[in-house]
């Protein structure tokens, strides 16, 4: 069993080589390979996740003891992002058939996707922060040029800016790797749960370095400049994968591993942790409610509902871990679902800016009502998947005694429900314009991954007994061996 975790590294690699060499043949070639490699992927996450949920640890090593080894372990939390990984990026690849036939050259498209795949499964299987980091830098070398794959002069912008950003972050990360190997003799997670971090002298600094680096990955405010305009400029699908997957992998699953390994819960560094969350809540909730253009309003609402994620780790009790990762598979679900909507109507209009839009329920009914769906989710009506995970989080917060924590929660649960009102009014409902009149549904490529996704916010409400005993608890247990 030990073998699936390098080959959940290898199978995308290959799948990136083997589309490269393929793709002088044609571009259907190209399609299905990708989307085969992508959906061995996905059989090989449901295969681990069997054991490991179950309780199994696994381990694989390549080069020995050495720093400069290959380390990869997997436990109930590693196996948890790696079903979102897979079923988002399934997902996203079955809607690039249709969507990327604008785009030049389809398969170097799917030759980034792959790589970017490889490199969220690493970041989630490195036994240490070495490895971690390698997984992070490999996704975002990926991301940057998926960014500015249009090419344009907003893409290439976008994508400029994210690396510069990009850069700062990895640098934060490599000196706070340095430091913290400098001070505890080892960055093998397993190593460092045994020992007393908090206790060693000036471990707040590489700590802080660690934070930052990881905290501009995942775009909390106020390290959230690049990811308005990656996320709006980049491709529908690309979107999709940065908001509902990249940002969580390569930022938040780095914060999971690490906070719980240097400092328990209520200390300073928690409480910092407190802080970003309740402003990225507030900020990106008011940032989202003045967007014209759908994808930034997405965009900005991602950083909202992250800052939910994040105040479930900071509040750090078990209540609160299972509430943040629920939110955070669920935000997987329903973001994707939100991009994916907004790129079908963009590729059928022509235009994503939401005063020109209007009444397309009437001419998009499948896209409508999906996004409906995601909508009842984010927006935290019952008995939707965004009701129960927001629910266990600010319950978490009033029991842990952070009441004014609580209270910022539940005013940026009525800001999005504001916001996400006024993308659904005007986009699908109203008059439909007259340039509008012979829009019609999108093709079944795009259009099945938004069911599927639906489905999904649907199925995570009415099945959270299950989902919390199964997926998020094993998970919230793997977290809390270092606290």
């Amino acid at each position: 069993m030990s073998a699936v975790l390098p080959a959940l590294i290898l199978v995308p690699l290959v799948t990136a080589l083997a589309v490269a060499v393929t793709s002088r043949g044609s571009e259907r070639v190209s399609d299905v390979v990708c989307n085969a490699g992508m959906l061995v992927v996905l059989a090989l996450s449901v295969v681990l996740a069997g054991p490991v949920l179950g309780g199994v640890s696994l381990s694989w090593n390549l080069g020995g003891a050495s720093a400069l080894g290959i380390s990869l372990m997997a436990d109930g939390l590693s196996a948890l992002m790696l079903l979102v990984i897979s079923i988002g990026c399934v997902m996203a690849c079955i809607y690039s058939v249709p969507y990327m036939r604008s785009y030049t050259s389809k398969a170097r498209y799917y030759v980034l996707f792959s790589l970017m795949v490889a490199g969220m499964n690493m970041v989630v299987l490195g036994a240490d922060i070495v490895n971690m980091y390698i997984g992070i830098e490999v996704a975002a070398l990926a991301c940057y040029a998926l960014v500015a794959y249009g090419l344009d002069r907003e893409y290439l912008e976008a994508s400029f800016k994210y690396q510069v950003l990009g850069t700062v972050g990895t640098l934060c990360l490599i000196a706070g790797i340095g430091l913290t190997y400098a001070m505890v003799g080892t960055l093998s997670f397993a190593e460092m749960a045994t020992i007393n971090l908090g206790a060693i002298p000036g471990i707040g600094v590489p700590a802080m370095l660690l934070l930052s680096g990881l905290a501009l990955k995942a775009a909390f405010v106020p390290y959230h400049a690049w990811l308005p305009d990656a996320h709006s400029s980049a491709p529908a699908p690309v979107s999709a994968i940065l908001s509902g997957i990249f940002i969580k992998i390569v930022g938040l699953y780095g914060l999971m591993r690490v906070l719980f390994l240097i400092f328990v819960p209520g200390s300073v560094f928690a409480t910092v942790i407190l802080v970003l969350a309740s402003v990225s809540i507030v900020v990106g909730a008011l940032l989202a409610l003045v967007q014209t253009d759908m994808k930034r309003l997405l965009a900005y609402c991602t950083i909202s509902q992250m800052g939910y994620v994040l105040l479930g780790i900071g509040i750090g009790t078990p209540l609160a871990l299972i509430g943040a990762l629920f939110h955070l598979v669920n935000h997987a679900a329903f973001k994707e679902l939100f991009f994916l909507g907004a790129g079908a109507v963009e590729h059928q209009t022509g235009t994503r800016e939401i005063g020109s839009l209007g009444g397309l329920n009437s001419r998009m009914k499948i896209t409508s009502v999906t996004s409906a769906i995601g909508f009842f989710s984010v927006s935290g009506c019952p008995p939707f998947s965004g009701f129960w995970s927001k629910m266990i989080i600010l319950v978490a917060a009033v029991h842990a005694g952070y009441i004014g924590f609580a209270v910022v929660g539940a005013i940026g649960a009525v800001i999005t429900i504001g916001y996400f009102l006024k993308y659904e009014m005007g986009v699908f409902f109203g008059t439909l314009p007259q340039a509008l009149q012979s829009v019609k549904e999108g093709p079944l490529g795009m259009v099945a991954p938004m069911v599927l996704l639906a489905v999904f916010c649907v199925g995570l409400g009415l099945a959270f007994p299950w989902v919390i005993q199964y997926l998020l608890e094993p998970a919230v247990n793997a977290i809390m061996i270092g606290a």
